[in-house]
């Protein structure tokens, strides 16, 4: 009887799980590129050359992370786009990590 050499299981085992997304794991850098691409250009043309008014604004809407993934879930609705919940959450983590701030 051929046994199956085994030594490349474990190798193997380990590239699939590191190959696979951790859930809860946001790619900032996807949310960037999500939001120059999608969002700042429209951000742009409602303040002005500088769209990123719209997040330090002393009246803005958003408050809490629930209300940003709220409001980016309502911009994607309302421009037609289709965007996975992964998605959502790396333009969500991206914003605030660079202008929100909101504890997790």
């Amino acid at each position: 009887m051929l046994r199956a050499k085994t030594h490349l299981q474990p190798l193997w085992l380990l590239l699939l799980l590191l190959s696979l997304p951790v859930a809860g794991y946001a790619d900032n850098r996807r949310g960037e590129q999500l939001h120059a691409k999608h969002c700042s250009g429209c951000h742009a043309r409602m303040f002005g050359n500088d769209g990123n008014t719209i997040y330090t604004r002393p009246d803005r809407r958003v408050d809490s992370m629930t209300g940003l993934h709220k409001q980016i879930r309502t911009c994607v609705h309302n421009l037609g786009f289709t965007w996975f919940d992964d998605e959502i959450e790396d333009v969500a983590n991206y914003l605030n990590q660079h202008f929100y701030q909101f504890s997790q």
